[in-house]
């Protein structure tokens, strides 16, 4: 799903909402776990999961293409685990 079948199927199942107001909201929500994240700080949507930001070590990297040996800047990448709840409703239909 992408964002704009996100704020759709939000919009259609909130009649009394406008589509520009589920816009706005969706786009908020996002903008602030970005932020937050761009901080350093970490967020946790209970039940959903949590996003956090790792840091991964400089190291020397490989180019797959020539084989030529390359340096890779330390860098932040987003990380997200998540929550006991969505496990559990993601594997309902798995259990023996």
């Amino acid at each position: 799903m992408i964002k704009s079948e996100l704020i759709q199927r939000i919009a259609s199942r909130n009649e009394h909402l406008y589509q520009r107001d589920v816009e706005t909201i969706v786009g908020t929500i996002l903008d602030e776990i970005t932020s937050a994240l761009a901080r350093g700080d970490r967020v946790e949507l209970r039940g959903f999961g949590v996003f956090s930001v790792k840091k991964r070590d400089a190291r020397t990297g490989r180019n797959p293409r020539t084989g030529e040996q390359v340096s890779v800047q330390e860098k932040s990448v987003p990380f997200f685990k998540t929550g006991k709840e969505m496990r559990e409703r993601l594997n309902e239909n798995y259990k023996g």
